[in-house]
């Protein structure tokens, strides 16, 4: 399957090499996607390599237990949060609530910092989810760590090319409403060499995510690229990620001036209705997402 990206000035995957503290996915989520994305795994086999971590354990169960998944009663074990929910949606529970701790750092100006960015992946993500499921696409789940992790690119950036980074995000800030003015994306690509798609990508490569999560974060921003079922969850993230980015859930400058009718979005069934829906319900679900995995 390809995955419709422009070539970078810089190689994606040689910067993925050079970050220190992000470079390495958690031991215990790479464990935990390789065993679930292997069709011969048991629950029994996730619920082992959880259970030997008991942090995780109990960030896991906080959001099981929450509003966010309105299970009846208090769920006590990850046997049974599995039992309840699948192997998939635990997988994409433990996933996110270990990527949290790789949005940490020192607000880089006023217009970005990495608490404002993962704020802004949960509403994605929420967002993401509360679409699917509204479609009723059997993919809810999967479009919650989709939206999750769909702008880990800038992670690298941050590391790698601080400056540059904060002095995209401030030209951007300046460029909101303006009908002419560069994306976000294009900002990066000339200031830095290569934009968050593409080292979102290399992030997700080699970090082994679902080849969906990959498709998600390099080309979130340009659905359109795709083509077939390929399209669709990007699509969805596509959509989710402009309703975030115009109701200011924290970091909102990567799709400000996105559009929502100019991506094609009718021909994956994703129609207006569905986006006022999900846009009337984003303050409660970001509110119950960022109070257990914020």
């Amino acid at each position: 399957m390809s995955i419709a990206v422009a070539a970078p000035v810089i190689n994606p995957h040689e910067a993925v090499k050079k970050v220190t503290t992000i470079a390495t996915l958690p031991e215990v989520t790479a464990k935990i996607i390789a065993t679930v994305e292997n069709p011969k795994s048991s629950a029994q086999e996730l619920h082992k390599i959880v259970s030997h971590d008991p942090a995780l354990v109990t960030r896991i169960l906080k959001v099981v237990n929450s509003a966010f998944y309105g299970l009846p009663g208090q769920i006590g074990s990850i046997e049974r949060a599995i039992v309840l929910l699948g192997l998939n949606a635990v997988k994409n529970i433990a996933v996110a609530a270990s990527l949290g701790q790789l949005f940490r750092g020192a607000k880089l100006s006023d217009t970005f910092s990495a608490k404002d960015l993962w704020r802004h992946c949960i509403a994605v993500g929420v967002a993401s989810r509360d679409l699917a499921k509204q479609m009723k696409l059997p993919m809810a789940e999967e479009a919650f760590l989709a939206g999750m992790i769909h702008d880990m690119g800038i992670l690298v950036s941050m590391q790698l090319w601080p400056e540059q980074i904060r002095a995209v995000c401030d030209r951007a800030s300046h460029a909101i409403g303006a009908s002419d003015a560069a994306t976000f994306c294009e900002m990066e690509r000339e200031m830095i060499g290569a934009d968050h798609q593409q080292l979102g990508l290399a992030l997700a490569e080699q970090w082994k995510f679902p080849q969906a999560c990959q498709l998600v974060a390099g080309n979130h921003h340009n659905p359109s690229a795709l083509g077939g079922q390929s399209r669709l969850l990007v699509s969805v993230v596509y959509a989710a990620d402009t309703i975030c980015c115009q109701s200011k859930h924290g970091f909102n400058l990567t799709a400000i001036n996105q559009k929502l009718d100019s991506a094609g979005l009718d021909d994956v069934k994703i129609d207006r209705a569905l986006i006022e829906r999900t846009a009337a319900n984003l303050d409660e679900l970001v509110e119950v997402a960022s109070s257990v995995l914020g």
